[in-house]
């Protein structure tokens, strides 16, 4: 999965997340007799669903950032293979947009 889709698959489930929480908000009452907020299952399915999303795109983050660490030591110590690997990928691509 690429970063792009993975954003994009990110993005839409905090839509899906905000949509689920209008849909929620005016059944549930604003208080309960004890003064505290009332929690429904749904509510807690939502904040839980949430929570979950935090935490998937920080780890995403964090996989990026390592890959981009990682990726970027490897050129410093093996700089022409490096080239190497960049100039195929560049005819390959160049070849693939030929044929259209």
């Amino acid at each position: 999965m690429t970063e792009t889709s993975t954003r994009r698959l990110i993005d839409e489930l905090r839509a899906v997340i905000a949509d689920a929480e209008a849909l929620v908000a005016p059944f549930a009452p604003a208080e309960t007799e004890a003064g505290t907020p009332s929690e429904g299952r749904a509510e807690e399915t939502l904040r839980r669903a949430r929570a979950g999303l935090e935490q998937l795109e920080a780890q995403l983050g964090e996989g990026a950032k390592k890959l981009a660490e990682d990726a970027e030591d490897y050129i410093r110590e093996y700089p022409w293979p490096a080239v190497g690997i960049a100039a195929a990928v560049g005819i390959c691509i160049g070849l693939l947009l030929n044929r259209r």
